[in-house]
Order: C-alpha cells, then structure tokens, then sequence
C-alpha cells in the first residue's frame, strides 16, 4: 500500500511507526556490529590456540591446515565487518560480499576436509567442490555484471 493511498489523519501514527522503525533497524545495527566485534576478538583467539596446538602437534600440517580454517573464518567476519560499515555510511550493500563469504566458507571446508575426525567420502568431496565452483561462477557473473551495468 502505497503513502498516497492511506488516509490523511494516518500520517502521524505513520511518522511514528517510520520514526521507531529506523530506531529499531539502528539498534539491530548496533548489536550486529558488537556481535561481529566480539567474533573477531574471538576468531582471533582461537586461531592462536590453534597455532599453538600446532606447535605441539605430532603432525604439523594437521595443525596448519586447522589454524588455516580458523583464519578464514575471520576473513569472512572481516567481509562482514566491511559490508556493515559501508552500509551504515550510506551505500547499500552489495551482493557480492555475501556470495565472497559464501564461497570462502566452501573453500574453508575444502581445506579442512583432509583433517576433520572423519575420513570424507569421494561424494562429499564432490559435493564441496562442485559448490565451491558454482559460486566463483556466480561470483563472477556478478562481479562482470557490475562492470558492464550502468552506473
């Protein structure tokens, strides 16, 4: 329904309702913000767990390869991080950023698929990577389609 169609004595109560709603968003903003502040001071920790367990490791690729997994997992949350700036200055967010996450948490599960407790099936295997592969294509479409679209 559009502004035009409400009837005049609405309009305060709609200016009311508008008003409390942007508040709203700017708290959920805020808390969003917070909660991904906190996941990097806590990415960030586990990380430096996970290199020091690697330190001690009886197979220090294992430990690599997990201290690896958990630093995209920060990379993401970094993504993330720029995706909520950009958008509270003003600009919209774009697309994009969700689909690099995405295709990061892919490429994360690929790199510590040899190290998880279970061996991973040859289906499995496929499965991460064929979906890994799907979204760089859509991540590329995207990204072309930018360049060629107005602006």
């Amino acid at each position: 329904m559009s502004q035009e169609q409400l009837p005049e004595e609405f309009e305060p109560l709609n200016r009311i309702a508008i008003k409390a709603m942007l508040w709203l968003n700017g708290l959920a903003h805020l808390i969003i913000g917070l909660a991904l502040a906190t996941s990097v001071i806590m990415f960030t920790w586990l990380f430096f767990l996970d290199v020091k367990e690697a330190a001690y490791a009886h197979n220090l690729v294992h430990g690599f390869l997990r201290a690896l997994g958990t630093l995209m997992l920060l990379w993401s949350i970094s993504a993330l991080i720029s995706a909520e700036i950009r958008y509270l200055r003003g600009h919209k967010l774009l697309v994009e950023t969700f689909i690099e996450v995405v295709l990061v948490m892919f490429l994360r599960k690929l790199i510590v698929l040899p190290v998880q407790d279970a061996t991973p099936t040859y289906e499995e295997i496929g499965i991460w990577l064929a979906g890994a592969f799907i979204m760089g294509l859509v991540y590329i479409l995207i990204r072309l389609a930018d360049k060629t679209g107005p602006r």
